[in-house]
């Protein structure tokens, strides 16, 4: 699964859009550089799924672009 997560900025906070999902990591990676002039930061990253037991591998950054909430996948 390849997605898009972005953050405005409000005051001193940075608040997360809705994640987008993307078919291919260049796909999600084009979508947060699309994004990034609009938005206060932009994380594109990837993470395998297993449907069958609904667990969840550790996230992948493809791509950071602007102000990121700190200790974001880190």
């Amino acid at each position: 699964m390849y997605l898009v997560q972005t953050f405005k900025q409000v005051g001193r906070k940075l608040v997360a859009h809705p994640i987008q999902a993307a078919k291919t990591a260049e796909s999600a990676m084009a979508t947060a550089e699309r994004l990034a002039p609009t938005r206060a930061g932009v994380i594109a990253f990837s993470q395998e799924v297993d449907v069958e037991t609904d667990t969840y591998d550790e996230p992948r950054v493809l791509l950071r672009l602007g102000n990121l909430p700190p200790g974001l996948m880190e």
